[in-house]
């Protein structure tokens, strides 16, 4: 049986907790074929970064293009992307090869609560990578952030997250890691103005890095298989 193909389009992780290293140890352990554009070299370590390099996009480009080209994803998931540039140029290219089952993990706030996209460059990831996401997976900090308000209770996170889908036109799976004061993580899926929740019990734990990144590649190797939606959110 032939496998199923992913491409992911993120910056590399020198140290393999988080980024390309966490999006292809993820996506091999779902059982699909991976594939990479790198948006950026990252000197790293679980202490911090100490250098970024990224690519150009002429470079991006010529990444994508040649997956496209020979082996087409079946999905495509697009982590951390830092400059407005990079961006539109993965937009061009998706646009230009049709790409399908796009997951979105919009990578702007650090767990530490900074915010890591200028305003130039989340209006850019808005305007041009939402609209061609079947879904996005913000945290509670980005959710905040993307809908101009404080998410303060479940009921403000299914809101924000109906603004979003609405807005942009993609399902929205706004997760509740960040929400220390339950006993629960629970992750809300707005697709097509249903609400889903996905409940599971909190891990006392520091070791956080990369969470989102093996999340949104399981959830978009499972797209690749052909599971619905909800049942590819499940699965990951």
């Amino acid at each position: 049986m032939q496998l199923k193909a992913v491409l992911t389009i993120a910056g590399s992780d020198s140290v393999g907790g988080a980024g390309i290293q966490a999006d292809i140890k993820t996506l091999l352990a779902n059982g699909v074929y991976a594939m990479s554009a790198v948006t950026a070299l990252t000197a790293q370590n679980t202490l911090g970064v100490t250098a970024i390099e990224e690519a150009t996009p002429k470079f991006l480009a010529a990444e994508i293009d040649a997956v496209f080209d020979d082996i087409r994803p079946d999905a495509v998931k697009i982590g951390m992307v830092a400059s407005a540039a990079l961006i539109r140029t993965i937009a061009d290219r998706l646009r230009a090869h049709r790409g399908e089952s796009v997951v979105l993990d919009p990578v702007m706030v650090a767990t530490s609560g900074a915010r890591l996209l200028k305003e130039d460059t989340i209006a850019a990831l808005t305007a041009e990578l939402f609209p061609l996401a079947t879904i996005i997976t913000p945290n509670l900090p980005e959710l905040a952030l993307l809908s101009g308000g404080a998410i303060q209770s479940r009921e403000d996170r299914i809101s924000a997250a109906q603004q979003l889908s609405k807005t942009w036109g993609c399902a929205v799976l706004a997760k509740g890691g960040h929400d220390a004061d339950l006993d629960t993580c629970d992750d809300i899926l707005i697709a097509e103005e249903e609400v889903t929740a996905f409940s599971g019990p909190r891990l006392d734990t520091p070791n956080t890095h990369g969470t989102g990144c093996t999340l949104s590649s399981a959830i978009a190797a499972n797209l690749a298989k052909g599971f619905t939606l909800t049942d590819a959110i499940a699965r990951a």
